[in-house]
């Protein structure tokens, strides 16, 4: 565990880095060559948008800067909003894609209540049932799996002996001004979010204990632990480690999977079929820890998402010879 003084400074950096994600969400892939990689989408225009916290934008530049490699005319519209921001201009062809997670397509845009625990059955079923009823392909899906969970700082967790969300739970029944809670605005309203988790573990939270926050003060203030000691986060977040917290384990298994994919319109993808063939082997190499190392040297190191995806791209020889960032 990191002692505190080290913990507030890179506390401090990661709340000082969401201007630095915000502002650079709006760069282009001018450092990337066009058609380095290849040139199956040469001639081809497409709208990349992306949600706007920094794994969607990392995954987004990803692809803004992938498929300018294979020749694409692609314009950069990352840092576009929410979930549905983003699903609502794919839908009226404002952009041609995005990356969404299976949980989210199978609990927020096909209104399922109850998450199918197999990964690859999960994804399957969100992805059949996208295409059959609204025309939106997934191509996927990656191995991460974003999925949401509660944290608290280490130290506090073992003074309050909680280790599960059912520990959380009979907390707030025995020690109810003990559960203070941090959030997101969005997951304050999700079905698979706070309403959702509450009914399944018999969660009760007076609303003056549950802040609203954005992404990043959620992470720094429940390292804190003044305004919340607990907090809503995504478990591929590299600030879970760098700020020692501990997250509680779902025993219930009540969070979906979020595994990673690229949505787009069917005839987007009719038209230019050649997607699947350059997005599928950059998809293959997102897991779990590359994906919290790429959000850490953001979210932790202060590093713009366009550079961080394009470094990567770059090591792993996705970009041809024309990739230097």
């Amino acid at each position: 565990m990191l002692p505190r003084p080290l913990r507030t400074t890179l506390a401090l950096l990661a709340a000082a880095t969401l201007t630095i994600a915000g502002a650079s969400a709006c760069g282009t892939a001018d450092a990337v060559e066009s058609g380095s990689a290849g040139d199956e989408l040469a001639g081809t225009k497409l709208v990349v948008g992306s949600k706007d916290f920094t794994e969607n934008i990392v995954l987004g530049k990803i692809a803004v800067q992938l498929l300018k490699a294979h020749g694409a005319d692609v314009v950069d519209k990352t840092n576009l909003g929410g979930t549905a921001p983003n699903r609502k201009a794919l839908e009226a062809g404002e952009i041609d894609l995005y990356w969404e997670y299976s949980g989210t397509g199978w609990i927020e845009h096909l209104k399922k209540t109850e998450p199918i625990q197999d990964s690859a059955g999960q994804f399957k079923a969100t992805a059949d049932e996208d295409l059959s009823k609204n025309k939106i392909r997934w191509i996927g899906p990656t191995p991460l799996n974003n999925t949401y969970a509660l944290a608290i700082r280490s130290e506090k967790a073992e003074e309050l002996g909680v280790k599960t969300l059912s520990d959380v739970a009979k907390l707030a029944e025995t020690k109810p001004e003990a559960v203070t809670l941090c959030i997101e605005t969005e997951f304050s309203t999700r079905d698979d979010g706070l309403p959702g988790l509450s009914k399944a573990y018999g969660l009760k939270i007076p609303k003056n204990q549950v802040s609203l926050l954005d992404t990043g003060v959620v992470y720094t203030e429940t390292d804190k632990g003044q305004v919340c000691e607990f907090g809503e986060v995504f478990t591929t977040d590299g600030r879970i480690a760098a700020l020692g917290l501990t997250v509680l384990e779902d025993d219930k298994k009540f969070f979906p999977n979020y595994n990673a994919a690229v949505t787009v319109r069917q005839d987007t993808y009719d038209k230019h079929p050649a997607l699947e063939k350059v997005l599928q082997p950059v998809i293959a190499k997102l897991d779990d820890a590359t994906m919290q190392r790429l959000n850490a040297r953001v979210d932790v190191e202060g590093e713009e998402p366009a550079k961080v995806s394009a470094d990567w791209l770059n090591e792993q020889g996705f970009l041809g010879s024309g990739g230097d960032a």
